[in-house]
C-alpha cells in the first residue's frame, strides 16, 4: 500500500502532536510521510526515539490565508507539497488538522476533482444509536444547488458502503420538518431530485433524527452542515461534563467506578477517536482532522486515511458516478 502524505505543520499542536500522532500510527504499520519543516520534524522525531521519511516544505498556510490564492501563491507549503506527492502517486492520500479552506483548494485544485464532480464535500461521522451516521456536507460548500445535494447523496451512499458495511444506506435531506413542502426553495427543490435519484431515500429529517438512527446518510449544504456538526459536538461535551458534575458528590471509589463504566461512552462521543472527516469527490483520498487534534486524533485519521486507499473509497466513488 502506498504511504500517507501527513501536513505536519497543520493544526493548532502542530508539528509536535501531529508527529508523535504518525509515530503512534505507524506502530500499527501505517506508513507515512512527513511534510513539512525538515529541521523541525527531525527534532520531533528525535525527542521520540523515532525516524519516518520527511519531505522538506518550507511554507504554511496560516488560518487567515484565501485558501485558494495561498495555494497557487504558496507553492512550497506543506499542504500543498503533501497535495503533489498524493497527485504524482508517491502518496496514496493526504490528512491534514490545519485550515480545512486550504485542505479542500489544495485537493480540488492540485489533486483534482474526481471524473462528473461538480462539488467535493465533507463526509462527517456522528455515533448515533445503532450504526454511525455520515452527515454531509459538513463545512465544504457554504452555498449548494439542487443537483450538488444529489451528488452529495450518492457519495455519501457509497461511503456509507464502504466504511460501514451497508446494503442500500437510508439517505435523509436534513429540514426543518418532516413533511415534503417544508424548508426553502433549495430543501423542496432537492426533496423531488432525491426521490427519483438511484439511491434510498426516506424523505426529510429534523436534527433530532440525529439521535434516533433514522437515517444513515443526511445531506445538507455545508453552511447548516457545519453549524449542526459542531452544536452536537459542544451539546455532547456538555453533557457529559454535566453528567460528571451531578456525580461529583459520590463516594471516589464510587465514581472512580461509574467514570470507568463512562468510558467507552466518552470515546464514542470524543471527535479525538472519530479522527477526521473524509473529502469526497477529489482524485485522492483526502481525510480533513480537527484543527486542535491531539496525537491520538492524528493517528485515527491516517487510520482513516488507509482504510480509505484499502477500501478504493476513491475508485468506488468515481464508479457510481459514472454509472448514473
Amino acid at each position: 500500500m502506498t504511504p500517507i502524505a501527513l501536513d505536519a505543520m497543520g493544526g493548532d499542536r502542530a508539528p509536535a502532536e501531529v508527529v508523535a500522532g504518525a509515530v503512534d500510527a505507524a506502530t500499527e504499520g501505517v506508513e507515512t510521510i512527513l511534510v513539512g519543516d525538515e529541521p523541525r520534524l527531525k527534532f520531533e522525531l528525535a525527542g521520540l526515539g523515532a525516524d519516518l521519511p520527511i519531505v522538506h516544505a518550507g511554507d504554511v498556510i496560516a488560518m487567515g490565508d484565501d485558501p485558494a490564492r495561498a495555494i497557487r501563491e504558496k507553492p512550497d507549503s506543506s499542504i500543498t507539497v503533501a497535495a503533489r506527492l498524493v497527485r504524482d502517486g508517491v502518496a496514496g492520500a493526504l490528512v491534514s488538522a490545519g485550515s480545512t479552506g486550504a485542505a479542500m483548494a489544495a485537493a480540488a485544485i492540485v489533486i483534482g476533482r474526481s471524473p462528473g464532480v461538480q462539488r467535493p464535500t465533507i463526509a462527517s461521522v456522528f455515533p448515533t444509536p445503532g450504526s454511525p451516521t455520515l452527515v454531509l456536507d459538513s463545512g465544504a460548500n457554504p452555498e449548494v444547488k439542487p443537483e450538488h445535494l444529489v451528488q452529495f447523496a450518492l457519495m455519501g451512499s457509497v461511503a456509507a458502503e464502504v466504511f460501514f458495511g451497508m446494503t442500500l444506506p437510508r439517505v435523509g435531506l436534513l429540514n426543518n420538518g418532516e413533511e415534503p413542502g417544508k424548508g426553502r426553495a433549495l430543501e423542496k427543490e432537492s426533496y423531488v431530485l432525491l426521490q427519483s435519484a438511484p439511491i434510498n431515500f426516506v424523505g426529510n429529517v429534523e436534527g433530532r433524527d440525529l439521535a434516533t438512527d433514522r437515517a444513515d446518510v443526511i445531506v445538507t449544504d455545508g453552511f447548516v452542515g457545519n453549524i449542526f456538526l459542531k452544536t452536537t459536538e459542544g451539546v455532547a461535551q456538555m453533557v457529559l461534563g454535566l453528567v460528571m458534575e451531578a456525580l461529583g458528590g459520590l463516594e471516589s471509589e464510587i465514581l472512580s467506578k461509574v467514570a470507568i463504566a463512562l468510558q467507552p461512552t466518552r470515546q464514542r462521543l470524543d471527535y479525538e477517536h472519530t479522527g477526521g472527516a473524509h473529502l469526497l469527490g477529489v482524485g485522492g483520498v483526502v481525510v480533513i482532522a480537527h484543527g486542535a487534534s491531539s496525537r491520538i486524533a492524528i493517528a485515527n485519521a491516517l487510520r482513516q486515511a488507509r482504510d480509505g486507499i484499502g477500501r478504493d473509497l476513491v475508485g468506488k466513488v468515481t464508479a457510481r458516478l459514472a454509472s448514473q
